[in-house]
């Protein structure tokens, strides 16, 4: 069944779609919680439709929302920072953990891109996150930032001329670029005590995999990184996704039995 909801948090609507499994009224299913990637939104290009209906059919529930100024949800992207998508990730797990069809203290995260990297982290802060699984994580950012360059341009140089920085067509703030430049994402993922998978193609471009080998040194052994020959950052052939989303699956089954 797909129902939608509208979340609330700091004044704005975060919209979301609900999977939830055939059973008797009242049922608590685990469930994993969806984060997109930058400037993407609740569908997302590795598919997290086709990742939800697959959990639904293995009787997992799922909640994929769109983070504010993305998708549907209300606000303008120019006043989107990662420290205000850890906010509203966090915001929209204290109310899937009061849904009725919700298993409170079986719920997962998956995150792509650097929604992996948003996901990461509330995970590492959030008690009671069961399993976490990282999509093509985008643990790169903060340094590459950081150095004052995205896409081959300067940061610096773009925003006193526009006042903002023109990532494919969005308005990114320097309150965004600032955020990211400070991100501890390992430090603050690494807390995180429960069973981590990450899921990163060799052929990445955008996040390169040497940034999702750096996890391992910070968690505690209770990560492990599953490298995928010749899949690049969107999963972009049809082996590749399909291998994504079963060890997505096998992993959340395992961990939110």
């Amino acid at each position: 069944m797909i129902r939608h909801h509208d979340f609330q948090h700091d004044g704005l609507i975060l919209r979301s779609t609900l999977h939830i499994p055939d059973g008797p009224t009242g049922t608590g299913w685990p469930t994993a919680v969806f984060v997109h990637g930058f400037s993407s939104n609740r569908l997302e290009l590795p598919d997290f439709v086709a990742m939800s209906r697959l959990l639904e059919a293995n009787g997992v529930a799922s909640v994929r929302f769109d983070l504010s100024g993305h998708g549907e949800s209300d606000g303008d992207f120019f006043d989107v920072t990662i420290t205000g998508e850890i906010a509203e990730t966090r915001a929209v797990l204290a109310a899937v953990r009061a849904f009725d069809f919700v298993d409170s203290e079986r719920i997962g995260l998956v995150g792509m891109s650097m929604g992996g990297v948003v996901a990461g982290i509330v995970a590492g802060e959030e008690p009671r996150i069961r399993a976490l699984c990282l999509w093509s994580p985008a643990a790169i950012a903060p340094f590459e930032i950081g150095k004052g360059h995205l896409k081959g341009r300067s940061l610096a140089a773009e925003i006193e001329v526009k006042g903002y920085f023109d990532a494919d067509g969005h308005r990114m703030s320097p309150a965004l670029v600032e955020d990211i430049a400070g991100l501890d994402v390992y430090g603050r993922s690494g807390v995180y005590p429960g069973p981590v998978l990450i899921l990163h193609g060799d052929q990445d471009e955008i996040a390169p995999l040497e940034y999702a080998r750096r996890y391992l040194d910070h968690y505690d052994g209770n990560a492990e990184l599953d490298v995928v020959d010749g899949a690049d950052h969107a999963w972009g052939s049809v082996p590749h996704r399909t291998a994504l989303h079963q060890s997505t699956l096998r992993f959340l089954r395992k961990h939110l039995p």
